[in-house]
């Protein structure tokens, strides 16, 4: 079992499945995931965030409200950063979280810590981290009814933490010159782009992201850099789907998913 101890996750020896867990691959390094279908699985919107955003060796990354801790564990597949820390505010999704660190060896590496996003700057300190990701809760009040289940209901909806806390949290811990990545829904994004240079996180790459080629975009992935310059570029579309049911291969590329002639499967 884990325990909190001092708002941290304290890892013990085994790694154990409680009731309606599972554990998931991750096709990237062998890793491996643990998940409950009852409470809140990670979505495609995490992978896409965990393939847009980049980091460099020796670089500390961060990411707010990790829930499953499946962004900090791609990154870590992906990239040869120093450190990759998950900050999660729910107690069962950090302690599930840090369990599926120890299930992939991956403790020297990754740190699970509970804690509030509103916090974080409170946490960690100013200008600590090299790179913050995050995938926030997309709806306010004004859009759509709240999941009656609290987990999923903190995922979705901003109930612990809004657009604002995210993006000044964000910006307070990260390092001048930092890169600030998020995905989020395209609907607001005239309100993320103003509250990215409210706190001086310059928007510099982003890229729309539509389930077919004929439909509208349903997500938008977003670059900003703390103190940056007034410049940013905006990437061609990502389609997610090619036919019912069959993904382009962008997208098997960032799942890597591959058969023996390095073709999608």
């Amino acid at each position: 079992m884990e325990k909190i101890q001092g708002e941290r996750i304290v890892r013990q020896s085994s790694v154990e499945l409680k009731e309606n867990e599972r554990i998931d691959d991750l096709q990237r390094n062998r890793y491996k995931i643990i998940q409950n279908r009852d409470k809140f699985c990670f979505g495609m919107d995490a992978v896409l965030l965990s393939g847009f955003a980049q980091v460099r060796p020796g670089e500390r990354v961060i990411d707010l409200g990790t829930g499953t801790g499946i962004i900090p564990i791609l990154l870590e597949a992906r990239y040869e950063g120093e450190s990759y820390t998950g900050l999660e505010i729910q107690e069962e999704m950090a302690e599930m979280a840090a369990r599926s660190v120890r299930l992939n060896g991956l403790e020297d590496k990754i740190n699970i810590v509970k804690g509030d996003i509103c916090r974080a700057r409170e946490l960690f300190g100013l200008s600590v981290f090299d790179v913050v990701t995050c995938n926030p809760p997309y709806m306010n009040d004004a859009h759509g009814l709240k999941n009656p289940e609290l987990p999923k209901a903190i995922a979705r909806h901003e109930v612990l933490c809004t657009l604002e806390d995210v993006v000044r949290e964000g910006a307070g811990i990260l390092k001048p010159g930092g890169h600030f990545f998020m995905v989020h829904r395209p609907h607001r994004l005239i309100e993320i782009i103003s509250m990215l240079v409210m706190y001086k996180l310059e928007p510099k790459r982003m890229k729309m992201v539509h389930p077919f080629v004929d439909k509208d975009a349903n997500m938008v992935l977003i670059e900003a850099v703390r103190g940056g310059k007034s410049m940013i570029k905006v990437e061609p579309p990502l389609v997610v789907y090619r036919d019912v049911g069959v993904y382009t291969d962008e997208i098997y590329e960032i799942y890597g998913y591959y058969g023996q002639e390095g073709r999608p499967w």
